[in-house]
């Protein structure tokens, strides 16, 4: 046996190994990407998360304020049904006082 075949072996070996190293950094930069975009999409969930809080916030405040506005404007209605029924009296009144100034004068 010479030595050439040996040393081919071990040659080829070696490459095997260096190849091998190569696959290895390249799998851990993919696990590091990866691990990379889980933290982003984890910030993203965290930030939607907060949105959709705000926004249930502010619909909260928003069916609070047209509720509060739903019933003024019912007060005023009622307000101004009962002026439209006071007017007649408030008529007759202002011709009464203006009969009583002319008696008067």
């Amino acid at each position: 046996m010479s030595d050439e075949p040996v040393s081919l072996s071990l040659e080829v070996l070696k490459e095997i190994r260096d190849e091998v190293r190569g696959v290895r950094d390249e799998v851990q930069g993919v696990r590091d990407e990866v691990q990379g975009v889980g933290k982003r999409v984890d910030e993203t969930n965290q930030r939607l998360d907060a949105t959709n809080q705000r926004i249930v916030e502010s619909e909260i405040r928003t069916a609070t304020a047209i509720t509060e506005l739903a019933g003024n404007v019912k007060d005023l209605t009622t307000l101004l049904r009962l002026q439209g029924d006071i007017r007649p009296r408030v008529e007759q009144c202002e011709k009464d006082i203006i009969e009583i100034r002319s008696r008067l004068s």
